[in-house]
C-alpha cells in the first residue's frame, strides 16, 4: 500500500506541476503580442525562472520562448491570409518591434517572406472552402523543434555542432 501512496503524491505533483505550466502557456496563448521572458512566465506559474524554463521545455518539447515564437508566426500567417492589413501593422500586432526583425524570423520559419505567403495562399485558396478551419491551421503550423539560428545554419548548409 505504500507504494501506490508514492505512485499517487508522484501524479499529484505531476499534476500540479502541470496546471503551472499551462496556467502560464495559456496567458502567452492570450496575448502573444506581448513581452515574455521566463522571469514573468515563472511568476505567472509560481515557479523559480530555471524549474519552469526546464519544466516547459520537457512538457511540450520546447522551450518557452521558441512556443512563443511558433505562435506568433501562426498568428501572423493567419492575418495575412485572411486580411488585407498591412505587413508592417500584422509585425506589430503579433509582437515584433521592428519589420526587419519579423520578415526575417517569418521567412526563418515559413520558408517564405510574409508578402510572399500572402501571395500564395490567396492564390491557393480554390479548394480549401470545405476544409474545417482548424486543420488548415494544423497543416500550415510551423514546426520549431530548433532554433531559428540553427535552422538558418542548417539551411544554408552551414550545419555546425557547437
Amino acid at each position: 500500500m505504500g507504494t501506490s501512496t508514492a505512485a499517487g503524491s508522484l501524479t499529484d505533483r505531476n499534476l500540479q506541476r502541470l496546471r503551472r505550466l499551462l496556467r502560464a502557456k495559456d496567458r502567452m496563448d492570450a496575448a502573444p503580442h506581448e513581452d515574455w521572458p521566463v522571469s514573468r512566465l515563472a511568476q505567472v506559474s509560481g515557479t523559480s525562472e530555471a524549474y519552469f524554463a526546464r519544466s516547459f521545455r520537457d512538457a511540450f518539447g520546447i522551450p518557452p520562448h521558441r512556443y512563443l515564437l511558433t505562435r506568433r508566426v501562426e498568428r501572423a500567417a493567419t492575418l495575412l491570409r485572411d486580411t488585407n492589413l498591412p505587413v508592417i501593422e500584422i509585425a506589430l500586432q503579433t509582437g515584433w518591434k521592428s519589420l526587419g526583425t519579423f520578415g526575417r524570423t517569418f521567412r526563418d520559419v515559413t520558408g517564405h517572406s510574409p508578402s510572399e505567403l500572402r501571395r500564395r495562399s490567396r492564390a491557393a485558396q480554390g479548394g480549401l472552402e470545405r476544409v474545417p478551419p482548424c486543420f488548415v491551421a494544423a497543416a500550415q503550423r510551423p514546426h520549431l523543434k530548433m532554433a531559428v539560428s540553427e535552422k538558418r545554419h542548417h539551411d544554408n548548409g552551414n550545419i555546425t555542432t557547437a
